[in-house]
């Protein structure tokens, strides 16, 4: 019988998984989600922007919510990230993709 790693999700509950994926930019404020992985891209800048992203934590499996957001236009975003909040551009959170839910907070 062959081990199953459960950290690792199946190729069916990945696929459920991206089909219920927004960006973090279009996700309601105080709603939970996890991240599932970072969007990339062929511009230089924007490389930049999801390596940063990345060293700053904004990893698969991560929990993240937006806890306010400037007004007009929603801009910018307070993202908290385990214990941090973070000032986002919509424009960087919308490398960010994300599902609804956060196994750590309910």
């Amino acid at each position: 019988m062959p081990f199953i790693d459960p950290a690792i999700p199946s190729p069916s509950s990945l696929s459920q998984l991206q089909s219920t994926a927004l960006r973090l930019d279009q996700l309601p404020s105080r709603q939970w989600a996890t991240v599932l992985e970072l969007r990339r891209s062929d511009l230089p800048e924007d490389r930049e922007l999801v390596l940063r992203l990345t060293e700053i934590g904004f990893v698969p499996g991560q929990a993240v919510r937006i806890v306010a957001s400037g007004l007009p236009g929603r801009e910018p975003l307070a993202v908290r990230l385990g214990h941090t909040t973070f000032a986002l551009r919509r424009h960087e959170a919308s490398f960010i993709n994300v599902t609804p839910g956060a196994a750590d907070h309910g």
